[in-house]
């Protein structure tokens, strides 16, 4: 009996043990068998993992931080891919990891391989420089020059020798298009005097970031450039004047509007489109038909094929003894690289043309050539070639924008629903049309979180807006400006140039009407960065995986959504400068300090702070009191009244009533140093705190603060815009701000009175 009880408890242990080591082996067979259902959708997940390593160079700050993830990554996919020999899953979730790492290694050897000297100051300087890149702007009245510096000379050949200014090795400028002799194109070698800046950070958190461009584009300087300009060496004959050529000629072929489309189309040039159209394009849904990307290259192509094809088909001889077929499908490859070299060899242009390479050779093969490996393969590609594209909105429009038309059309109710049958006419058409509407909104909603993320607005019409427009550019405007150029060789390519632009006419047109629809366009202030990666995680997971379980998809889109939408948009906006200060209203609406500002700024602070207003004055308002020197704005948040204090003019006030008027402000904004004696209650961004900190974006109703540098933010664009002290803007001041979110009984009883005077230099207001 003894002996029994003693094993009693070991038996009951092993039988413990072996029940959950069954437990563990039926759960380790559930996984191999999902992972087999879905073995043929394993490799649309490769291009994934590489740019997850590629997105965390991008998301962490500093060296340590990479190299730590690096080792991690390459450890776990090393230590998984050992321990998983005998299954499937841990091998496919090593090769993930590794994949992330060579991804990590890529983008970190390409950001130090593009290192290039920046300018670190504002400079005017004589230069003379070769001319690589021009790009015409009339509706601006500029020329856009990248340039390759060959010396600095003296800006006056009165002045005394001194050492030359070293510029970076490329440099990008603007002249006046008056200014610009017409012998100046590429290769030309030009002086001219100009005033260069270093590429600029964003100007407020959420912006477009130039800095992080001019980067990988190994531009060290940007600026603008007064004439006269002179030709030392003309421009030599080559690509870049023939497509300079082309964009004249069907410039003076189609004038007006419709003039900057056909010439967008034809060499990708869209410097030749009016402000309005361009922007009645982006709020229609209807960009994506300017930039020469997939669209444009496919037409080439098939026309191309169709062309060689038929004309090789008339001669008997090579119809019984050629594969023609295979002759038309190089004749298209072949199309698409000059194609692609003529429009001067962009980013999603080159990236457009391998995936019609890679159709062409699923065609010579016998392959079906519309599938998602194709679109992995493509994105594997342009990844391992150009990592930084990842960071871009081009990149992720594009592949997301294709993968979503090609996983809705592969699932197989889809499938089902629009599939060829033998039906009457009008049911084939409503058929097709319904095919193109579902296709478009479901592009749409894919590519809506993107916009939202990088441009801060979605268009809400352009799915019905593109059933029209795509076969209208893709059947009509394209081949009429393609027929048009070819007949101008016999000059007769008169109607052909009308109906193009009666076409491209047509095309505005609904643009402008899509956009100027109630509601057309969607407006949201920044998107935090880790939501937008659980609705892109989401988004991947439910239209790569097959089986019911990418349904879980769904939870990740879920979470991010409400998290955009319970981010409180920013009460204020200060741009880097300190020149550029919006508040929100009590409406809902921005008003802006200063009443004189660009097009650019005004747009930008109201895609910042999510409106699709024009801004309006903070001079205007009932809550502020300005004039021309200062502007103290009341703002109620939180259950309590914020007094913001700005600057708005180079005049110093007096400054015993500066100081008095700081000790009474919560905020103080100025784009010069203010005084030390100047003691706010919370906040003093003057230009000291103001070129550690960047471009600052407030809410003051929660207390949440972001800012455009951080001190611990090490990417190479980034190393020289913190002081020589290394001083953090964290520690010059508190993160959230005093108060903030309390009730209406936390109020300070100190403040001013709200009618007490400013010192301003004209007078009291």
């Amino acid at each position: 009996m003894a002996s029994s009880a003693a094993t009693a408890p070991s038996t009951l242990y092993a039988q413990l043990q072996m029940a959950g080591g069954q437990h563990y082996a039926r759960r380790g067979d559930t996984l191999e068998r999902w992972l087999e259902a879905e073995r043929d959708q394993l490799v649309l997940w490769m291009p994934v993992a590489l740019g997850s390593g590629i997105a965390s160079w991008f998301l962490l700050p500093d060296p340590r931080s990479w190299t730590i993830a690096l080792l991690t990554f390459a450890g776990a996919g090393l230590l998984t891919i050992a321990l998983g020999r005998a299954g499937r899953g841990l091998r496919v979730l090593g090769t993930g990891f590794l994949l992330a790492a060579l991804g990590l290694g890529l983008i970190w050897a390409r950001a130090e391989s593009k290192a290039a000297p920046v300018l670190a100051r504002p400079a005017i300087v004589m230069v003379e420089a070769k001319v690589e890149q021009i790009q015409p702007l009339p509706p601006r009245g500029l020329v856009r020059l990248r340039l390759a510096p060959i010396r600095t000379l003296p800006t006056d050949a009165t002045a005394r020798p001194m050492n030359p200014l070293v510029l970076p090795p490329h440099i990008r400028l603007n002249l006046a298009e008056h200014d610009v002799p017409t012998s100046v194109g590429t290769g030309a070698v030009i002086r001219v005097r100009a005033r260069l800046l270093p590429p600029p950070p964003p100007a407020l958190p959420g912006a477009y970031d130039y800095a992080r461009v001019a980067w990988f584009d190994g531009i060290g300087a940007t600026g603008r450039g007064f004439g006269p300009v002179e030709v030392i060496a003309a421009a030599p004959s080559g690509s870049g004047r023939l497509r300079d050529a082309l964009s004249a000629h069907i410039r003076g072929r189609v004038p007006g509007a419709a003039g900057g489309i056909a010439m967008s189309l034809a060499t990708g040039d869209q410097g030749g489109m009016e402000l309005d159209d361009a922007e009645a394009m982006r709020r229609a849904g209807l960009a994506h038909l300017l930039s020469v990307s997939g669209l444009h290259i496919t037409a080439v192509v098939g026309a191309t094929m169709f062309l060689v094809l038929r004309l090789l088909a008339l001669s008997p001889w090579l119809a019984l003894r050629v594969r023609l077929p295979l002759v038309a499908a190089a004749a298209g490859a072949v199309a698409a690289v000059g194609y692609t070299v003529l429009t001067g060899a962009e980013v999603p242009t080159v990236r457009s043309c391998v995936a019609a390479l890679l159709v062409v050779a699923a065609l010579i093969i016998g392959r079906e050539a519309m599938t998602l490996r194709l679109v992995a393969t493509g994105a594997m590609i342009v990844l391992l070639a150009v990592p930084e594209a990842l960071a871009g909105p081009s990149f992720q429009l594009s592949f997301v924008a294709v993968a979503s038309i090609i996983a809705l059309h592969d699932h197989p109710r889809v499938q089902a629903w629009f599939v060829r049958r033998d039906e009457a006419i009008w049911r084939r058409i409503v058929r097709g049309l319904s095919s193109l509407l579902l296709t478009g909104i479901v592009v749409e909603a894919a590519l809506a979180p993107i916009a939202i993320y990088h441009f801060h607005k979605a268009g809400l019409y352009g799915s019905v807006a593109n059933i029209v427009a795509i076969p209208l550019t893709t059947f009509v405007i394209m081949p009429s400006e393609a027929l048009a150029l070819l007949a101008d060789v016999f000059g007769m390519g008169t109607p052909f140039w009308w109906l193009t632009r009666q076409s491209i006419s047509a095309l505005l047109w609904i643009a402008h009407r899509t956009a100027e629809a109630p509601g057309a366009v969607a407006a949201l202030p920044s998107m935090p960065a880790m939501a937008f990666a659980l609705i892109v995680i989401g988004g991947l997971w439910l239209g790569l995986w097959r089986t019911r379980w990418r349904m879980l998809g769904l939870v990740p889109i879920a979470i991010g959504s409400v998290w955009v939408t319970m981010v409180p948009p920013p009460d204020l906006l200060i741009t880097g400068d300190g020149r550029h200060v919006a508040v929100r209203t009590a409406d809902g609406t921005i008003a802006m300090l200063r009443d004189r500002s660009g097009d650019y700024t005004r747009a930008m602070l109201s895609e910042i702070a999510g409106i699709d207003d024009d801004p309006a004055l903070l001079s205007d308002q009932q809550t502020a009191r300005c004039n021309r020197d200062l502007c103290l704005a009341v703002l109620s948040r939180g259950g309590r009244d914020w007094r913001v204090l700005a600057t708005r003019s180079p005049y110093p006030a007096p400054i015993a009533d500066l100081v008095a008027a700081c000790r009474a402000a919560d905020i103080v904004v100025s784009d010069r140093r203010l005084p030390r004696t100047c003691k706010p209650r919370w906040l003093k961004l003057d230009r000291p705190m103001l070129r550690r900190t960047g471009g600052i974006s407030i809410a003051l109703s929660t207390g949440r603060l972001q800012t455009v540098n951080r001190p611990s933010d090490a990417h190479p664009w980034r190393r020289n815009m913190f002081n020589r002290n290394g001083e953090a803007d964290q520690q010059a001041f508190p993160a959230r701000a005093p108060g903030a979110g309390h009730n209406a009984a936390d109020r300070r009883r100190d403040l001013p009175d709200q009618a007490a005077p400013l010192p301003l230099r004209d007078g009291n207001i």
